[in-house]
């Protein structure tokens, strides 16, 4: 079964840059979505100039219309939508007495409704074909729930339930779904986060840690979908050697 393109949201930096330069050397045509256009832009040139195939739409995961919207063009475009690669995602942690409601809900919105708005908008076109391959980005914290994670953890669970029930629904297709899990990774991912407390901790604690790079998630997503299609990887748990937790 030949998968010939994939979406990626969250396309614009980190792991799903990544992502998207690793499948496209798999000559998969990879249509890239996030927020900033401009960024996307560059990266459908650097892969243009890698001899893959890109292009790119500004979509905001939050608007189940604009990942419909996605879904169809992808499909007018190339011919078919074969892999999405759920991976926009928000980590801004805090401690829960810091009430921080607006970074809740922002992680809600973006963490689990834009999973669900992905896998909305692509399933009748892998349904009508009979194939396809889910990809949806969890976390480590969906394993292990630290002190300021409540949050962030809760929406990398859900993330985890609706994999593993889509997972189950689709068994009796050529339909696949996997779930890739990072532990410590080096991308913007820590930016998003406000609360100094938690911003301190993380200083004093990832001196001794060699994170992941980008391109070692985009390798186990490559990995997950090379199998043939009577393999269907259901997770893929990838911490940095020296990360206990």
């Amino acid at each position: 079964m030949e998968l010939n393109t994939a979406i990626i949201t969250g396309a614009s930096s980190g792991i799903g840059a990544a992502t998207a330069k690793e499948l496209a050397k798999k000559n998969i045509k990879v249509m890239l979505a996030a927020r900033r256009d401009e960024r996307l832009k560059e990266l459908k040139q650097e892969i243009e100039d890698m001899g893959g195939t890109a292009e790119y739409k500004a979509t905001d995961v939050t608007s189940a219309e604009e990942m419909e919207a996605l879904a169809k063009e992808t499909n007018d475009t190339f011919g078919s939508v074969d892999i999405l690669v759920n991976n926009a995602g928000l980590m801004p942690l805090s401690f829960m007495n810091k009430r921080k409601l607006d970074e809740w809900n922002k992680m809600v919105d973006v963490n689990i409704k834009g999973v669900l708005h992905g896998i909305y908008a692509v399933l009748p076109y892998m349904e009508e074909k009979n194939k396809g391959h889910i990809i949806n980005t969890s976390s480590v914290a969906a394993h292990k729930i630290m002190p300021g994670s409540a949050v962030y953890s809760g929406t990398k669970m859900a993330v985890h339930g609706i994999s593993e029930g889509l997972r189950g629904e689709l068994a009796n297709t050529n339909i696949r779904t996997t779930i890739i899990s990072p532990g410590m990774v080096a991308t913007e991912l820590t930016e998003t986060i406000t609360d100094e407390d938690i911003l301190n901790a993380f200083k004093n604690n990832s001196n001794d840690m060699q994170p992941l790079q980008s391109q070692d998630i985009a390798e186990a997503v490559g990995y997950a979908i090379d199998q043939p299609v009577h393999v269907d990887v259901n997770e893929v748990v990838v911490r940095p050697s020296n990360q206990s937790l």
